[in-house]
């Protein structure tokens, strides 16, 4: 008994909260099998680790924001056009991350940009590094509050932590001359030093009307993200309208001609 407390009182005291809660239980079943000290001791030290890495990865996945979780796995290739799933699975190897490179999603609403991306960040969660998920609209409403608030130095170092940044959205809404300026600031900060994962529906030439319509700007924004980068420019149908016509909230007329115009828009993107 006495053996026992002192156990639990260092286990306590070195933070092992599993070993001290399972120590006891595997013991006895040391007993039972004959293990030797080494085993004995291998068994507790990895159920610990395996125990502090899920713990981990929970907490990561939760500072992340991922407004919902996505796997590669799940992913529709068969429905897309220009996503090569040997491209895919090379990047789900996350040497985008230790190479600091980008990942650029290109296409209309619907085609599995975000889903691609969120899927990426996750696998990288999962492999313990630091990832945070943001819309576009979100990422500029913080840099405009930390400049008010004189805390613009913190929110850049603090916008630099993540080893990937996702940023969704590129194209939904026109920023002012200012909130380019902080975009530019954002890239800056992050060039060749950590990942960052971009979705847009607007093609490269189309990006100087999100950015103030400053060229200059623009093309400095593009030169940073474009460095080092993988382009992936998705074509085909919106995934969100299949579901609606698969579960007749439309008609396939609707969904044909959606579909077509969709897919007429994106046949005409270039990257430049």
């Amino acid at each position: 008994m006495e053996l026992n407390t002192s156990i639990e009182e260092l286990c306590e005291e070195l933070k092992l909260a599993t070993i001290q809660e399972h120590y006891n239980e595997k013991s006895l079943l040391a007993a039972k099998e004959s293990w030797n000290y080494s085993q004995y001791l291998h068994e507790l030290l990895e159920l610990e680790f395996n125990n502090r890495m899920n713990r981990s990865k929970h907490t990561l996945t939760k500072l992340a924001g991922f407004p919902a979780i996505k796997t590669i796995e799940q992913f529709d290739y068969s429905f897309t056009i220009g996503v090569n799933s040997k491209q895919i699975e090379e990047l789900a190897s996350l040497a985008f991350v230790k190479k600091h490179e980008n990942i650029i999603f290109l296409g209309q609403p619907g085609v599995g940009k975000t889903h691609l991306a969120i899927a990426l960040g996750y696998k990288a969660v999962l492999h313990r590094y630091k990832v945070r998920f943001t819309s576009i609209m979100e990422l500029i409403s913080d840099a405009n509050k930390a400049k008010r608030e004189k805390k613009y130095d913190s929110f850049l170092k603090n916008i630099s932590t993540p080893s990937v940044l996702i940023i969704d959205e590129i194209g939904y809404f026109n920023m002012s001359k200012e909130d380019a300026n902080h975009f530019f600031q954002i890239i800056s900060t992050r060039y060749e030093k950590s990942a960052t994962i971009f979705t847009s529906n607007l093609i490269f030439s189309q990006w100087a009307q999100v950015f103030g319509g400053d060229k200059v700007v623009t093309t400095a924004i593009l030169d940073r993200i474009l460095h080092h980068s993988h382009v992936i420019n998705i074509q085909g149908e919106s995934y969100r309208l299949k579901e609606k016509k698969e579960s007749g909230i439309i008609n396939s007329d609707i969904y044909k001609f959606g579909a077509k115009s969709l897919t007429k828009m994106v046949e005409k993107q270039e990257v430049v």
